[in-house]
This record gives structure tokens, sequence and C-alpha cells, in this order.
């Protein structure tokens, strides 16, 4: 009942406490899991991104909901445009879309409010759908 050029993604992260059931698919939409977050972690209990534990380079990202909605709905509070990738090199050649082959698609990700997306960029937070070993 929405015009498809008024249609954009919203996100859902959920938490590890099993509001998730990952053997029905959802009524509109996807669920995504087996991402791994690098540069950072998902604090679970906060829902929000946070800095790594040291020594711990990726962590797995509990599963995502994508929601299609009208753009006009989609608020997105304080959150984190991040990126997902194929592969942990983040590159690829160029398509005829212009997009790298390695690129995925954006995401958006709630973060700290003391935090601006500046902070997450220099640490180099990405998803990555596999990891090189």
């Amino acid at each position: 009942m929405i015009a498809i050029d008024q249609i954009e993604l919203d996100f859902e992260v959920f938490n590890s406490k099993g509001n998730l059931d990952d053997k029905v698919a959802p009524k509109d939409g996807a669920y995504v899991f087996g991402l791994y977050l690098e540069g950072a972690r998902w604090d679970i209990d906060a829902g929000v991104l946070s800095e790594s534990i040291p020594k711990i380079l990726f962590t797995l990202m509990p599963s995502i909901w994508l929601k299609p909605a009208d753009k006009k709905d989609i608020k997105f509070p304080h959150h984190y445009t991040c990126p997902i990738y194929k592969t942990l090199d983040r590159r690829g050649t160029l398509s005829t879309t212009g997009h790298s082959t390695n690129f995925v698609c954006m995401i958006e990700l709630n973060m700290q409010k003391k935090h601006i997306a500046r902070h997450w960029v220099k640490r180099g937070v990405a998803l990555i759908t596999q990891l090189n070993d």
C-alpha cells in the first residue's frame, strides 16, 4: 500500500534473551543473523554500540530485523550509519552501479549519547558477513 519510492528499511537489533524466533519468518522484512562487528561491540543490555573489549577484534552481532517502512515513519534516534561488507578486505572492484562488489549496504545502529558518529568512523566500525578463517 506504500509507493516503492517511499519505502526504506528500518532496523531492529534483538537482544540475546530470546525475543527472536528464527524458525518463523517475520510478517514483513527479514531476519539477518551471523554478522560480525569489527571495531566495536554491541551492548545487549543498553542496546547500543560500545567500545571493544581489549584484544577482542570481532564480536558476533545479535540478530537484526530488516523492516520495510514508509520513509516518513522511520525515526532513527542517535545512530551510527554502519557499512556491511562481505569480507574483511573492505575493498572490491567497482560494479556498474558505482559501488564496491564487497559492499552490501548501510545499517543504522543506535549509539550512546556521549558519542558522535565520527567516534565510530575513526575506529573503523563495520559489520562483516564472514571472517578470514
